[in-house]
């Protein structure tokens, strides 16, 4: 028989990385597991991590932004006040450039100096390949992003300052020059602006710029771990939610299920071999990492959600397409809910002493979508989530509780 915690259980959440499909996979997970898991305050939470695009999506959760106010914002592109489109991701990195042309003369000169001081070391063109030096860190600029968030965290009732967060955060980014993880959040990162570290944990080698701050320069953090379920695990939680979008597809099952047709993965180009390499290193460390954890932290428990391996569709989704942005977040949404239902009497189990219920009334409803969960069903199961928490009800959730009112008047009137 399981025994319910004395105290109030510290429940932790670590979202992996994975790209802007991966935050809007994030967004689908959480939204199901929101709806399902009486008991659970993904806004009231002892501690939250996040990694690239899980940075993203901690950190608005951190901010009091519910899941269902992130899939009309993010997804469904229902805000007027600050809306979100995903060419902040995308936006070229004219200033860099421009830096890197303006470099071109002076490169060309070394080079031919090379050649003409010793040209028995090495032949013209061996000299030439000083030019390397001009081509681009990287071939976006996701300064857009820094400044959505920071205009979105000046809100009444969020904060762009770590130190001003009821809850813990931490967000990772990996140092560029020591190959060290840097958690920001942490004592001695904690000054840095939120919207900046995210800024910074997104940025992925070769696509973005490196960020500066302080004088550093720092990458995305999925460049030592997929996940960092153990900044969690050190803090003192007692339980983890981890999501990891990031999973390489099987082709061999993914042909079986019919979501790909065979050859359809190496003849898609370098950019879809590149992800799946990326995809297989990270997954890969991210199992090894597991393993460890079970080890390091015996009395600690993870409960893990991530995407079948069968998935083409999913793997092949297109961020700039609203109508995929769409269907990735239904998706996680239908693959979580079906996980839930699949493993209930295993996480039944596994939750009850943290005081977690699973609704299977909700999760045997086949009929639900994230339409229906967001409009149809919203304002009643909003009420009934805050109730689950009588202590400190009214005082904790009146900001949050107004905003979702006013989020559900701005939805009503794209709906009519």
């Amino acid at each position: 028989m399981a025994v319910i915690k004395s105290t109030k259980p510290k429940i932790g959440l670590a979202l992996g990385g994975g790209g802007p499909l991966g935050g809007i996979y994030e967004i689908g997970a959480l939204r199901a597991l929101d709806e399902s898991l009486e008991g659970l305050d993904f806004n009231d939470l002892y501690v939250y991590v996040g990694v690239s695009s899980g940075a993203f999506v901690a950190a608005n959760l951190a901010n009091q932004m519910t899941s269902a106010q992130m899939c009309r914002i993010f997804v469904k592109n229902e805000a007027e006040v600050h809306p979100f489109h995903p060419e902040f991701f995308y936006r070229p990195a004219v200033r860099e450039y421009l830096k890197r042309a303006v470099s071109v003369p002076g490169l060309v000169v070394e080079a031919c100096a090379r050649f003409v001081n010793n040209p028995h070391d090495q032949n013209f063109l061996e000299a030439m390949t000083v030019l390397a030096q001009a081509l681009p860190a990287g071939i976006f600029d996701n300064e857009g992003l820094h400044q959505y968030l920071h205009r979105s965290y000046s809100m009444l009732g969020r904060t762009n300052d770590f130190r001003q967060l009821s809850r813990r955060l931490y967000l990772v980014a990996s140092d560029l020059e020591s190959s060290e993880s840097v958690r920001f959040g942490a004592p001695g990162f904690d000054h840095v602006p939120i919207s900046r570290a995210v800024q910074a944990s997104v940025a992925s080698p070769g696509l973005y710029c490196p960020v500066e701050i302080d004088g550093r320069y720092y990458m995305d953090g999925t460049l030592r771990k997929g996940m960092h379920a153990s900044v969690a695990l050190e803090d003192g939680a007692d339980l983890v939610f981890g999501i990891n979008p990031v999973v390489p597809i099987d082709v061999s099952q993914a042909v079986s299920a019919g979501t790909m047709k065979p050859g359809m993965l190496t003849n898609s180009g370098m950019p879809h071999i590149l992800s799946q390499t990326y995809r297989t290193m990270v997954y890969s460390r991210m199992r090894s990492g597991m393993a460890m954890y079970e080890r390091e932290y015996p009395n600690a428990e993870i409960v893990m959600f991530e995407p079948t391996r069968d998935d083409g569709k999913l793997f092949f989704s297109n961020v700039f397409s609203f109508q995929a942005r769409r269907m990735v977040c239904e998706h996680a949404y239908q693959m979580t809910r079906k996980d839930l239902l699949k493993r209930s009497d295993e996480l039944e189990a596994q939750l009850k002493p943290y005081g977690i219920r699973l609704r299977k009334d909700i999760l045997e409803d086949d009929q639900r979508t994230i339409s229906t969960s967001l409009y149809g069903e919203m304002l009643p199961l909003y009420v009934a989530k805050d109730r689950k928490s009588e202590t400190g009800f009214i005082g904790r959730k009146l900001s949050s509780g107004l905003e979702s009112v006013a989020d559900l008047l701005q939805s009503a009137k794209h709906i009519l």
